[in-house]
């Protein structure tokens, strides 16, 4: 009977072993898969708030591979604060082909203490992975002004839109200021009739805020500019770069005295395309988009999308050109040779009119030119593929803002798994 008690309670002290060993490997990979988690939504956080500067020609102007590099130093910083070893290799872009990727994926591996053996801890593989993307696009900043006021494309500096001339002429004065010791910080820039009524609803003192209508923002020559300790600067050397203080108990706000209240002087069909257009594709996107009649944005911003305006690109998927056609789709289309960049262009807007007559909505038509009609049809729905959202997220985007996006503009941050 004493025997069989001691054996008895051997097999459960032996039980109660693994289950300790057991609990502590689930609560070692629990820490690492958490670690690995806060990991890609700190990459995808910093990826976020980076976005716009991507599309910023201006001195705040990010490149890709900076962006990248931020992102993926904060991820290896919230890895190793929740105590995983993490390396640079263990973190990849899966859309690093992109001109803007918005999806993270980390995996960490490490080791997890699992008991203690003959000599001593012991300790066993263990692998985390967790993805994050960037997602969103509601409440962007236009890419051209409409309506009373400066009616025309509009360039940004630090996320604020104003007229190309006037940017252009924020850049000499940012470096000059720069050369000073002075960081100059855009705070306001053009501003829509309807942005500046709800300015007013919440502030309607006109000593301070102009009623809509009157507000010289609306021309797109107006820059509200600090931080205070730049005023004395800008007061002694604003003049130099036609820059005027407009009003004497506003010493933030200056306008650009050249051509004011004037739009740059395109030819009209060009007006509507994006700044960011390399100068030698303008007329041809002007052309086709006035043939097939689709949006010279919406064009611009694909190309963008899909190939960087580089007629020579080729996907791993056999995808070539500017406009980045299969081969099928290319002579289903009369494209002889996806690497004529004025054809491709003038074929991608005949292939969007037929989507967005077929599907009547430009995000279906942009989800079925990335991932085909047959999807699309299937859900009524841009698909749920990761790749083909961020398409047409991005997309949408530069349409509407070239990536300025304001922090209320839901460009949310998710794991998605």
């Amino acid at each position: 009977m004493l025997v069989a008690l001691a054996g008895a309670a051997i097999v459960l002290l032996l039980f109660a072993g693994v289950l300790g060993a057991l609990g502590k490997a689930l609560l070692g990979r629990g820490r690492l898969q958490r670690a690995a988690d806060l990991a890609a939504v700190s990459a995808a956080r910093s990826m976020r708030d980076d976005f716009p500067r991507l599309f910023d020609r201006g001195p705040r102007g990010l490149s890709k591979a900076a962006y990248l590099a931020r992102a993926r130093t904060a991820a290896i910083e919230a890895a190793r604060a929740n105590g995983a070893p993490m390396r640079a290799g263990d973190l990849d872009f899966p859309e690093t082909m992109s001109f803007a990727p918005t999806r993270v994926r980390v995996s960490i591996r490490s080791e997890v203490a699992v008991g203690r053996g003959p000599g001593g801890e012991t300790a066993v593989p263990a692998l985390a992975r967790a993805e994050a993307e960037v997602g969103g696009t509601g409440g962007v900043l236009p890419l051209d002004a409409e309506g009373g006021g400066y009616s025309g494309p509009l360039a940004y500096r630090q996320g604020r839109p104003m007229r190309p001339d006037v940017a252009a002429a924020f850049d000499r004065m940012y470096a000059a200021a720069r050369r000073d010791g002075v960081t100059l910080v855009i705070n306001s820039g053009y501003r829509s009739d309807a942005e500046q009524a709800k300015l007013f609803a919440q502030h309607p003192d006109p000593h301070w805020v102009a009623p809509p209508g009157h507000s010289l923002h609306r021309y797109g020559t107006e820059l509200d500019l600090g931080p205070p300790s730049a005023y004395g600067w800008l007061a002694r050397n604003a003049g130099r770069f036609h820059f005027v203080q407009r009003y004497s108990w506003e010493p933030w706000h200056y306008g650009y005295g050249l051509n004011p209240r004037s739009a740059p002087r395109l030819p009209e069909r060009e007006r509507a395309i994006p700044t960011f257009v390399p100068s030698q594709y303008v007329g041809t996107i002007a052309r086709a988009a006035m043939r097939w009649n689709v949006s010279a944005a919406l064009i611009a911003a694909q190309l963008y999308a899909e190939s960087n305006f580089n007629p020579f690109a080729v996907s791993a998927a056999g995808a070539r050109g500017i406009a980045q056609f299969m081969p099928g789709t290319a002579r289903i289309y009369g494209l002889a040779n996806p690497f004529d960049a004025g054809a491709s262009i003038d074929a991608q807007a005949h292939l969007m009119r037929d989507l967005l007559r077929r599907f009547g909505s430009v995000s279906l038509a942009l989800a079925a030119y990335n991932a085909g009609t047959a999807p699309v049809e299937a859900c009524g729905c841009v698909p749920g593929y990761p790749e083909t959202q961020a398409y047409v997220a991005r997309i949408l985007g530069l349409m509407s803002g070239a990536g300025a996006l304001p922090p209320d503009a839901g460009f949310e941050v998710r794991l998605v798994s």
